[in-house]
């Protein structure tokens, strides 16, 4: 085979084998291959896009460039939840121990945030002592002896994926949803889980801005899973406003807590619970309904923030180590009207600028700074009313983070 032939073959829209399909990427992990020549073939699959056979194929080669975990040892159905990412999402610190104490096994691999978009590897860390760099042996008796384990992403599953996205982050190749598709579902499939829930974000805030593309990336990602007898199930959800209250850190832990001691009556509290319950329902082979049923009822009888607090136990965390910094500023209206919306992107962005976030994947985080939000979309809103804190440190700058907020 040549590289050439294969980029000019996809150059002009024509469909690439599997096997080419390995000899490129296969090739590039083993420095066989340029950097230059996958950047021409990543930029020729984003102008003309993949076929559903491409794309399981170029997951599949994926998959084969590193080791499959196998969780077989574990008796019953193992869960798995990814999220597309997003401003404010902590929502796997929530439903994790949730599905858990509804006697569901919740084997959970995650990454660090990049840019505006925060990890949840990062929110964990904020946590003093606590273990995000497990054995695979360590992974599987967490999961034996408590149901739930999360951990960082492990450098032998799917190890081209890492490194083909480093390249897709600097050519401008990010945006494609067969690239997206096959990254996504190869780390989820190689992590061994027998069924996984897909969290789509749509919107500002989100990799994904429009409603068509959000709906072939799902079809896809299900075919894809289906394809490796794995049940998929993808949810399509708002990333226009920031998720929950809290964007930072140490800040995101606390909202998660706050939700598992049973204040469920908010907007991000609701988008927990369906996104447990489809877990639960997917796990035990039971309707929504009851699902449903089953994580509340964990959540008011505090058994869902038990199962928390031993989970962070057991990885070595002090729970009771979570700090904000005492150095705030307050951002107060200077208008009159209702609240519209909040950009999420501007706020994530101010997020990142205050230490929250990393532009460059070795940036280091401050866990106690951040953004806490005052008011919510629909809210009336006077003039002095407050509209966020920030939490600042080493970086006390307010940037633009009114323009977020918009009031008519």
């Amino acid at each position: 085979m040549n590289i050439v032939d294969i980029i000019n073959k996809k150059r002009v829209g024509k469909t690439l084998t599997y096997e080419e399909l390995k000899y490129v990427f296969l090739g590039y992990l083993n420095n066989k291959i340029e950097s230059y020549q996958v950047s021409a073939l990543l930029m020729a699959i984003c102008i003309n896009g993949m076929t559903d056979e491409e794309t399981i194929n170029l997951t599949k080669v994926f998959i084969e460039s590193g080791e499959i975990l196998d969780l077989s040892s574990i008796p019953g159905v193992k869960v798995d939840k990814h999220s597309t990412g997003g401003v404010g999402d902590k929502t796997t610190l929530v439903i994790a121990p949730i599905v858990a104490s509804c006697g569901v096994y919740m084997a959970k691999m995650s990454g660090r945030g990049l840019g505006y978009t925060g990890g949840t590897i990062d929110k964990l860390e904020s946590i003093e002592g606590f273990k995000t760099g497990l054995s695979k042996e360590e992974f599987l008796q967490e999961l034996k002896d408590i149901g739930l384990v999360i951990s960082s992403q492990t450098a032998e599953l799917a190890p081209i994926d890492k490194k083909v996205y480093a390249l897709r982050d600097v050519t401008g190749t990010v945006e494609s949803y067969p690239l997206i598709a096959a990254s996504i579902m190869s780390k989820k499939i190689a992590s061994g889980a027998d069924k996984i829930l897909i969290d789509l974000k749509l919107g500002i805030g989100a990799l994904i801005h429009n409603e068509s593309d959000a709906n072939k990336l799902k079809e896809i990602m299900i075919k894809i899973g289906n394809s490796f007898n794995r049940e998929t199930r993808v949810m399509i959800t708002s990333m226009d406003a920031p998720l929950g209250r809290n964007i930072g850190n140490s800040l995101e832990v606390m909202e998660a807590i706050e939700v598992l001691k049973g204040n469920i009556d908010t907007p991000f509290a609701s988008l927990c619970i369906e996104l447990a319950s489809n877990l639960v329902s997917m796990g035990k082979g039971i309707s929504l309904s009851d699902a449903e049923a089953e994580v509340i009822q964990v959540i008011k009888n505090n058994q869902a923030y038990n199962k928390f607090l031993e989970f962070v136990k057991y990885q070595h965390g002090n729970i009771n180590s979570l700090k904000v910094s005492d150095e705030k500023i307050e951002i107060r209206s200077t208008k009159r009207g209702i609240l519209k919306g909040i950009n999420a992107r501007i706020v994530g962005e101010v997020s990142m600028k205050l230490g929250a976030g990393r532009v460059a994947k070795d940036d280091p985080i401050d866990p106690s700074v951040g953004i806490s939000l005052n008011k919510q979309v629909h809210d009336k809103i006077v003039e002095d009313d407050l509209l966020c804190t920030l939490y600042v440190n080493k970086v006390k700058d307010e940037f633009n983070i009114r323009d977020a907020f918009i009031i008519e």
